[in-house]
C-alpha cells in the first residue's frame, strides 16, 4: 500500500526511517503540534464524525440512570469515583451533571474525573464543562479512595493498534517507511519475541493469519484493572467492533463523515480500528476481573428503558419534535446502523453483582 506522495508525512516519522503501525499513528493522532487529536475540533457536523452522546441525550441519560443503579449495587457508599475515558467534547458528562442534580444523595458524594491526553479537546470539554466539581487527569494516581467506576464510549477505538501477518506460518510485524522523495510504504518485519509471547498467550489469536493487537490499549486498561481490583469498581466499555475472530485489517479513516483512504490526509482525518470485544473479555479475565456477557448497544439501552423514555417524552412534543427525537433513537437502536455494530462490556471485581443493562 502506497501513500499520497506528501512532504508533510515526513513529520509523523520523528527522525525514524521505519515505523510500526501503532507508533506511527500514535504520532499522526496525539502529534504535539500536527495530531488529529491536539489540532482540531473532529466533532460534529462540521467535524468527522459523530458519537451517541452528541446523537440524543437519551443516550447520556440512560448512561446516568445506569452509573448510579451501580452505586446502589455498591451498597451506596459516601465516596464514588467516575471516571470517563476519552470524553470528546463533554457532551456526557454535561448531560450526566444535569441529571445527577436530580439526585441529592448521590450528587453530594460522586466525583467525577476526565481522562483526557489531548490538551486541545481539553480546553473544548472545559467550554461545554463549567462545573468546578470535574476534574481533568492524565493519570489515576490522585485516585486514593473507592470504589471506581470507569467508562467509555468509542474510547479503546481510537488507541492505535499493532498488526501482524502470517508468513509462510511464521509471524511478521507490519511498519510503514518513508524515503527521500517521500514515497510511503509499508513493509513487514519479523515480529519480536515479546510481541510473540502476547500473541500467543490469547486463544483468541489462535491460528490467525492476520493478528491485530492492541497493545497501547492494553497498557491502558491493565492500569484501570489495577485500580478496580485495589479500590473495588467496574469498567463499562461500548465501542464499534465484532465478537469472533476474523483475519481481517479492520484499520479505517474518516473525514467529513465520509471513508478516507488510510494514509492520506494524515493529521486531518480520524484513524481508528474495530475492538475485538472477544480479546477484551479475555484480556479482563487474565487480569482478574469478571465479565458480563458482551451484549449490543441496542440491547443495552433498550433494557436500560430507553424506548419508555422516548415515549415518555413524546407525549409533551410537537410532530416535528417527536420525528427528530425517534429518528435519533432509530440510528442509536438499528441493527443497521449502530445498534448492532456497537457493543457493550462490562468487567468488575466484586461478587456476582446484577448490573443494571445486563438482564
Amino acid at each position: 500500500m502506497y501513500a499520497k506522495k506528501m512532504k508533510s508525512n515526513l513529520r509523523f516519522f520523528k527522525k525514524s526511517k521505519v515505523l510500526p503501525v501503532d507508533k506511527f499513528f500514535y504520532n499522526v493522532l496525539f502529534d504535539n503540534k500536527y495530531g488529529y487529536y491536539t489540532s482540531k475540533q473532529p466533532f460534529g457536523v462540521k467535524g468527522d464524525f459523530v458519537t451517541s452522546p452528541n446523537i440524543s441525550n437519551l443516550f447520556s441519560e440512560m448512561i446516568a440512570i445506569w452509573i448510579i443503579s451501580s452505586w446502589e449495587l455498591f451498597g451506596k457508599p459516601n465516596n464514588f469515583n467516575i471516571i470517563e475515558l476519552g470524553p470528546g467534547n463533554g457532551a456526557l458528562t454535561k448531560t450526566l451533571l444535569k441529571i445527577f442534580k436530580k439526585f441529592p444523595k448521590f450528587n453530594s458524594i460522586k466525583k467525577i474525573y476526565l481522562y483526557e491526553e489531548s490538551d486541545f479537546l481539553k480546553k473544548l470539554q472545559k467550554k461545554n464543562i463549567p462545573d468546578k466539581d470535574v476534574k481533568w487527569i492524565k493519570n489515576f494516581d490522585s485516585i486514593k479512595k473507592g470504589p471506581v467506576l470507569f467508562f467509555g464510549n468509542e474510547f479503546v477505538d481510537a488507541i492505535p493498534i499493532k498488526q501482524f501477518k502470517r508468513i509462510k506460518g511464521s509471524l511478521f510485524e507490519k511498519n510503514y517507511t518513508i524515503n527521500k522523495k517521500y514515497n510511503m510504504k509499508e513493509i513487514f518485519l519479523k515480529a519480536s519475541n515479546s510481541n510473540l509471547k502476547i500473541i500467543k498467550s490469547y486463544k483468541s489469536f489462535k491460528k490467525l493469519n492476520f493478528v491485530e493487537l492492541p497493545k497501547l490499549g492494553f497498557q491502558e486498561l491493565k492500569k484501570i484493572s489495577r485500580k478496580i481490583s485495589k479500590l473495588n469498581g467496574c469498567i463499562l466499555l461500548i465501542d464499534y467492533g465484532y465478537t469472533k475472530p476474523n483475519n481481517q485489517n479492520t484499520l479505517q479513516s474518516v473525514m467529513k463523515h465520509k471513508k478516507n483512504p488510510l494514509l492520506n490526509n494524515l493529521g486531518k482525518a480520524d484513524i481508528t480500528s474495530l475492538v475485538n470485544f472477544g480479546l477484551l473479555k479475555e484480556f479482563f479475565l487474565k487480569n482478574n476481573l469478571q465479565v458480563e456477557n458482551i451484549i449490543t448497544q441496542k440491547q443495552f439501552l433498550e433494557n436500560l428503558g430507553i424506548l419508555n423514555r422516548a415515549e415518555n417524552l413524546a407525549k409533551n412534543m410537537k410532530f416535528s419534535e417527536q420525528s427528530d427525537l425517534y429518528l435519533r433513537l432509530k440510528r442509536l437502536l438499528s441493527p443497521n446502523l449502530m445498534g448492532e455494530l456497537f457493543k457493550v462490556i462490562l468487567a468488575y471485581k466484586s461478587n456476582n453483582r446484577k448490573f443494571a443493562g445486563f438482564n
